[in-house]
């Protein structure tokens, strides 16, 4: 099915070698990490069209998505032959449609890519959107460009290789879909059985997430306004992410996003009245299948720190989407460091 660039794949070689087809290039190269050069490159080398392709193997996890590992993958380009004519397809979850993506459209000032997204969590987040970027001094996505990938194909089949940790980060980005489009979709989004994990099941599930977001994001390609809606839930989110990896105890990006989810309408609750009801709903969900990030008060001031150099701060002021109800958003909201701890103080509690 079609969604703009994006395709959930009924086929997933034919429309491989379609979006290839629809590209012109001089060469191919195909980037990989650990996981997906052993589960998901066999499927994708027996498209024909790839049989010359140049293989570029990068370690996985987001500890990787940095500056050293974009040099290694331009270095690669530049010594076998890459040029503005090349095509680059990346080949992973969110971290290679990441630094993937930033890579290609930052060599020789940009060369085109298709993010063929191998897990949830990148289907319905990085590969999608045109956001690219790397982890740079401790923090997320610091460095980046919008690029938005000239085709995105989606196939479901990949899924199965995950485990269920890596499908519940995914699906916490379905839930800030949920909220900030109806209560419809919200209620619907809520009554997935996250026990069972039915993959038919999440289908047209998945299709509408595809399209909420990119209906706001042709909006808002560049993020002035209401694109930063997506933003929901992660500005705790990252914080939370990030101190993870500088404790030494890395969590998975939609565990954190889970999290800041509860801080942010708990925020939105107190500041704007966004229901008890549906923050209690989230509450019981997260605690079930995401469990909680272990902080105390020792943690707070490092915690805000991190928040103070998001990305989508200005003028020095943490920045925030709330919201007033489900699907009532509410952008570039502000909170003392008081309410910042206030949201810690009920966090610790549950």
């Amino acid at each position: 099915m079609n969604r703009s660039n994006t395709t959930i794949c009924n086929n997933f070689i034919s429309e491989l070698n379609q979006a290839i087809g629809d590209q012109s290039f001089d060469s191919v190269f195909v980037l990989v990490d650990d996981h997906t050069r052993l589960y998901c490159l066999p499927l994708v080398l027996t498209s024909e069209m790839l049989s010359t392709c140049q293989i570029i193997a990068i370690p996985s996890g987001d500890e990787h998505k940095t500056i050293q590992t974009a040099i290694q993958i331009w270095e690669f380009l530049c010594n076998h032959g890459a040029t503005r004519k090349s095509l680059m397809i990346n080949v992973g979850g969110g971290m290679i449609s990441d630094i993937g993506g930033f890579a290609a459209s930052t060599f020789k000032r940009g060369i085109r890519y298709i993010n063929v997204s191998t897990t949830l969590l990148g289907a319905v987040d990085a590969a999608t959107g045109g956001k690219t970027g790397i982890n740079f001094g401790g923090l997320k996505n610091e460095i980046g460009v919008f690029a938005p990938a000239d085709a995105v194909l989606i196939n479901i089949d990949f899924f199965k290789t995950l485990d269920t940790e890596n499908l519940r980060s995914g699906f916490a980005e379905m839930l800030k879909h949920g909220l900030i489009d109806t209560r419809n979709e919200w209620e619907n989004i809520t009554t997935f059985d996250l026990e069972k994990f039915d993959l038919t099941e999440l289908n047209p599930l998945l299709q509408k997430s595809f399209s909420i977001k990119e209906r706001i994001v042709k909006e808002d390609p560049h993020e002035k306004g209401i694109r930063k809606a997506l933003n929901l839930g992660h500005t705790f989110g990252h914080a939370f992410e990030s101190y993870s990896y500088k404790i030494g105890h890395p969590v998975l990006h939609g565990y954190a996003v889970a999290w800041g989810l509860l801080c942010e309408l708990f925020l939105s609750n107190r500041k704007l009245g966004f229901p008890e009801n549906d923050l209690k709903r989230l509450t019981e969900l997260v605690k079930k299948y995401y469990g909680l990030f272990h902080i105390n008060l020792d943690d707070y001031q490092t915690l805000i720190e991190l928040m103070t150099h998001d990305k989508k701060n200005e003028s020095k002021k943490i920045n925030f989407t709330l919201l007033k109800n489900v699907g009532e958003i509410q952008i570039d909201h502000t909170a003392t460091n008081a309410e910042i701890i206030a949201c810690f103080d009920w966090y610790c509690k549950l």
